[in-house]
């Protein structure tokens, strides 16, 4: 016995109300490879860069070939990569410039960060005047280019051993780099911030945090800036390959670190001279800046893929209202 149909079609689906769609939500995905590939890559860097000291039995800047040997020196069992015109080993002078590019790269941005961070809240948070201010001088430093600033600051100041402050430091230049890169770096943080904070001021959280008498305080610290860290994190990671490229060649100008001090940038003009009879002295450093730029950029892309809810096929989960 067939049972007729009724007509009675079952119900369809409510649809989401707008608080639910206002607060959808990227499902959890997993880390994009791009990001795993550079986070291993970023901390081999890293475990290099401290345990420099312990890899190798040589100094940076000892004289590590005999008496009889010609330098530059081939790779051999003595030197895995050889010497270089002076008769330092290469290897340890790779493993320490790694050490100074990535003190500079994150001191650098690190400063950059603080700076940036407290001028893109104090614009977004504030508004009138004050974010009118605030945000022609991000504009003012985003007119000149970044490279002919570093320059200007670097050629201005010779000896950074001069200077009060940084002068007292184990390394001034190392110090002055991350002072420069972290004073031209801080306006794309700082619109970063502001315009992560204008969106998210007027959001129903902060005006119920508000009823029940928050402080402008907690409201900063507690709502408005953990806001601001998906795309913080991004933007600082990028930086990061910024100032290790800009350090790079600075050095290489004779702007940036000086000898004796490893730098990738001083040993790719170091090589430079010996590009047709010994390439690896060139070759070598080249590959450690585009390694290290490489790493970063990579974790950074795929840091912005994983917490950018905009970009095409994230899949979006809705929190239905009752």
């Amino acid at each position: 016995m067939q049972v007729q149909p009724t007509g009675i079609q079952p119900a369809p689906a409510p649809a989401p109300s707008a608080r639910a769609l206002a607060t959808a939500r990227p499902l959890r995905s997993p880390l994009p490879r791009s990001a795993a590939a550079g986070a291993v890559l970023v901390g081999l860097l890293a475990l290099l860069a401290i345990l420099a000291d312990h890899l190798t039995p040589y100094s940076y800047d000892e004289i590590a070939t005999a008496r009889w040997q010609v330098p530059p020196v081939p790779p051999s069992a003595a030197h895995w990569l050889g010497t270089d015109a002076l008769g330092r080993d290469l290897l340890t002078r790779l493993l320490h410039g790694a050490r100074i590019s990535l003190v500079v790269g994150m001191g650098g941005e690190a400063l950059a960060v603080v700076l940036g961070v407290a001028a893109g809240g104090l614009a977004g948070w504030r508004g009138g005047w004050v974010e009118v201010v605030v945000m022609r001088g991000v504009e003012l430093v985003l007119a000149f280019p970044m490279p002919l600033m570093v320059l200007a600051v670097a050629a201005a100041v010779p000896d950074p051993r001069i200077l009060p402050v940084l002068g007292a430091l184990p390394m001034p230049e190392v110090a002055l780099l991350c002072v420069v890169l972290g004073g031209v770096g801080w306006a794309p943080i700082a619109r970063v911030v502001r315009g992560q904070l204008l969106s998210v001021r007027r959001a129903p959280a902060l005006e119920a945090a508000r009823a029940v008498g928050a402080g402008e305080a907690r409201l900063l610290l507690r709502h408005l800036l953990p806001s601001c860290l998906s795309p913080l994190l991004v933007a600082a990671t990028v930086g990061v390959a910024g100032n290790v490229l800009a350090e790079a060649w600075l050095s290489f100008l004779g702007l940036g670190i000086r000898p004796p001090l490893p730098s990738w940038g001083a040993m790719v003009l170091e090589g430079q001279a010996q590009l047709t009879l010994n390439p690896r002295l060139c070759i070598l450093p080249g590959l450690a800046i585009c390694l290290a730029v490489l790493a970063f950029n990579l974790l950074g892309d795929g840091l912005r893929d994983r917490f950018d809810p905009r970009l095409p096929g994230r899949p979006l989960a809705t929190e239905h209202a009752p």
